[in-house]
């Protein structure tokens, strides 16, 4: 990577890089807790008896005549704060910003020919800031577009790179699917909450459950289920509204939520509909399960997903030098 000073296009910003490392050059990736556009969903909002009443909940296994799809997608994204940096604006005023890059990629598994490949993958960046005359940020060959966010706080700053991830995942999605006749024919599986994203035959895979949206009483439920069993449909939300179950995956049995995970789909299809996503969840999930010794994350962190992670985090390039250079560079000036 060569140098250079951050090419300011008119000359009217001045950034300063923070002298630490962000991370400590990780990549990490957005918790289903305290993201953006997660709301607090109270229990007035869920409704139990989608699929049965409360008083009949019980363990579900997968129906005899439900079998798993030809081809399963699995779409997943990760993110990384390069640096964090203030604005010397002209007028004397300073604004927080953050150098971030982040990537989304799917993998494409073939279950009649047993074979995994990517199916597309894509890195970009951002300069994201609230500063109105934060132009493009250009270190070497490698850019950070000017992304203008309303953030002026620096400790909620890094939140605002979810929304243009998902967007990337949304686009490299569509693009994997744009060879398929039909999305009936294929399930998509993506990693984390959908977060109100529209696509078809699509479920949002929650692999850390840091709220349980039910009822004391029927906690025991979840927590007594077996292997590739899951619980009932229920719908919950506020803001944003999604059917959601809980499944447990293969794997040594530990403390009561161990290898559970939820899955949501979208809450503008039927009941139904939804019900037969949670069906062909069982069909398709418990085969993806990590084992322990290969993945600290196991049973959760599914097998296709734990090597798109590998590949994205490489398509970042190096954190350590990324920020090293964004400082040499800012000091020149």
């Amino acid at each position: 990577m060569t140098g250079g000073p951050p090419q300011q296009p008119g000359g009217g910003v001045r950034w300063f890089v923070e002298g630490w490392q962000p991370g400590y050059g990780t990549s990490f990736e957005a918790s289903e807790a305290g993201a953006p556009g997660t709301t607090d969903d109270g229990s007035d909002a869920t409704d139990l008896a989608v699929e049965l009443d409360p008083a009949a909940w019980q363990a579900l296994r997968q129906p005899a005549d439900v079998r798993a799809p030809d081809v399963v997608l699995l779409v997943d994204g990760v993110r990384r704060i390069d640096a964090s940096l203030w604005s010397d604006e002209p007028d004397g005023v300073s604004y927080p910003a953050i150098a971030a890059s982040y990537a989304a990629g799917v993998v494409r598994c073939d279950l009649r020919a047993g074979a995994a490949t990517l199916a597309g993958a894509r890195p970009e960046r951002g300069l994201f800031t609230p500063s109105a005359a934060a132009t493009d940020l250009t270190v070497g060959q490698i850019r950070y577009p000017a992304r203008r966010v309303d953030h002026p706080d620096p400790a909620t700053l890094p939140q605002v790179v979810q929304p243009a991830l998902a967007a990337l995942e949304i686009a490299v999605s569509e693009q994997a699917r744009a060879g398929a006749d039909s999305a009936d024919d294929e399930l998509l599986v993506v990693d984390g909450p959908l977060r109100g994203r529209q696509l078809p035959n699509t479920v949002g895979y929650i692999k850390s459950v840091s709220k349980t949206y039910l009822p004391a009483n029927l906690l025991p439920v979840v927590t007594g289920l077996r292997p590739a069993e899951r619980s009932p449909v229920f719908l919950h939300g506020t803001r944003w509204r999604t059917y959601s179950w809980y499944l447990r995956l293969p794997g040594p049995r530990g403390a009561p939520w161990a290898g559970i995970v939820r899955v949501e789909c979208r809450p503008d299809i039927t009941a139904q509909a939804a019900i037969a996503l949670a069906d062909l969840s069982l069909a398709v999930l418990p085969r993806f399960a990590s084992t322990p010794y290969k993945d600290p994350r196991a049973p959760q962190n599914l097998v296709p997903i734990a090597g798109l992670e590998r590949r994205l985090r490489a398509m970042l390039g190096d954190a350590r030098l990324l920020h090293r250079a964004l400082s040499l560079s800012a000091a020149r000036r």
